[in-house]
């Protein structure tokens, strides 16, 4: 077995891994990055389609540190926000640092808190710990319903090109961002589309009288007040959804993932996208939907999301609940040291702004980690620390708790010399085994 011991391992190289690996390279923290795919990029290397656009602005997109360039448009192409990566990995010399083709298999802890790595081609190396960054848009869910359908069924993540779509009668399940964007590609060069929409949601446009709407609202608006003003907007501007023959939203803005789209609209007021109601059952090359109605399709796509999934570590190690990863300090467990993982939560638009400031907090994490003999996550979860109850970010909520806890973290010091005094000889045994017995002592809460 290789010893890698006095470096950390980071898993994936896409946008939220070259943020990690910037800030531990600026840090002076030691690691090496694993890359299963030959380039960096992540989802926007090997997932999305080839007309793909950003769905938040190039602002709120990019990373607080390394602005896009000024002639990239307010909504970069796939393309773009590769070329965009890259030149991120080469301003910062992070290439050098990236072992591509290099797919993890197993990540297993070890009882000296260091980390066994086991790579596809039979390798095993021993870390100091390991950051996940695997990302979220892999692992594909399909939905569940009885029947067969005989045609062509895919996953919105097979979908790469246009002339996947030409001249066939396509269904789109699903009512998400991704969702939006395939039908309305299936609306321009189908021979027709239709949309299964579960459920009501809020549709919304990606500019407003010429700024995209994710700059429309300062940060400091609270999220009541920047509610009641989309609401107003959309009002003048979209009008009910039920003159399109779409849902009435069944949650408050914000609730779920938004769906920026100002395509969709347009193409149902068109004839060239038809609403839908849930789908009850497939039969051969004819859906049939919830409220009786059926069709005959040549193509469906299951635009209907992913799994949150970490193959490579121990089942139920990382607990997620839905698609929660029920995390401590957004990146901890209280069970092990030296386990980090990132990028698990969905922001309410473009990643970068957030990840330059949480790629810094992970470093100091880290670096308190060197100094204490408990779990970083077990001293987080009795300082009072709670795992989210959502995947999904306020961006300015996040930004405003990390400003917090870069002034706070320190204290965890202290807390944790008081949790190993209040821990018997007895206690610290049965910890090393399972930190999870340890209950919370309302004491040492800091937050």
């Amino acid at each position: 077995m290789d010893d890698h011991s006095t470096h950390l391992a980071v898993i994936g190289a896409g946008p939220v891994g070259l943020a990690v690996a910037k800030a531990l390279l600026q840090h002076g923290i030691p690691y090496e990055q694993l890359e299963a795919d030959d380039d960096l990029g992540g989802n926007w290397y090997h997932g999305v389609y080839e007309t793909a656009h950003i769905i938040s602005s190039r602002k709120t997109t990019e990373y607080a540190d390394f602005p896009m360039p000024d002639n990239f448009p307010d909504f970069p192409s796939a393309r773009q926000m590769l070329d965009y990566l890259a030149s991120y990995a080469e301003t910062f010399n992070l290439r050098p640092y990236i072992q591509f083709r290099t797919k993890v298999l197993m990540c297993c802890p070890l009882a000296n808190n260091s980390w066994e790595v086991e790579l596809a081609g039979g390798e095993k190396r021993v870390y100091k710990g390991v950051i996940v960054c695997n990302g979220h848009h892999w692992d594909k869910r399909y939905p569940d319903y009885a029947g067969r359908f005989t045609g062509e069924y895919i996953h919105s993540k097979d979908y790469k090109h246009p002339q996947q779509l030409v001249n066939k009668r396509v269904l789109v399940i699903g009512g998400g961002n991704s969702a939006c964007d395939l039908a309305a590609e299936a609306a321009r060069v189908g021979r027709s589309c239709d949309i299964s929409i579960r459920r009501g949601y809020w549709f919304l446009p990606k500019t407003v009288f010429g700024v995209p709407l994710p700059e429309m609202v300062p940060g400091w608006v609270p999220v009541w007040a920047q509610r009641l003003l989309l609401r107003i907007i959309l009002r003048v501007v979209v009008g009910r959804y039920e003159n399109y023959g779409l849902p009435k939203p069944d949650h408050r803005i914000f609730e779920a993932h938004p769906k920026l789209n100002s395509e969709i609209l347009h193409y149902v007021k068109h004839g060239r996208i038809r609403p839908r109601p849930a789908v009850d059952r497939l039969e051969g090359r004819h859906v049939v939907f919830a409220d009786g109605t059926s069709d005959e399709f040549d193509m469906v796509v299951c635009a209907t999301g992913f799994h949150l999934s970490f193959p490579f570590l121990p089942p139920g190690l990382v607990p997620v609940k839905g698609s929660n990863a029920l995390l401590y300090g957004g990146c901890t467990l209280p069970d092990y040291k030296n386990l980090y993982v990132v990028g698990t939560a969905q922001v309410r638009y473009g990643f970068g702004p957030l990840m330059t400031p949480a790629a810094a907090l992970i470093c100091r994490l880290i670096n308190l980690q060197d100094q204490m003999e408990l779990p970083v996550g077990l001293v987080l979860k009795q300082s009072g620390a709670k795992p989210p109850t959502t995947h999904l970010l306020d961006p300015h909520r996040a930004m405003r708790q990390m400003k917090f806890a870069k002034y706070t973290l320190p204290l965890l010091l202290r807390k944790e010399r008081k949790l190993r005094e209040r821990l018997r000889p007895a206690d610290a045994a049965v910890l090393a085994k399972n930190p999870r017995t340890v209950q919370p002592d309302p004491e040492l809460n800091v937050f």
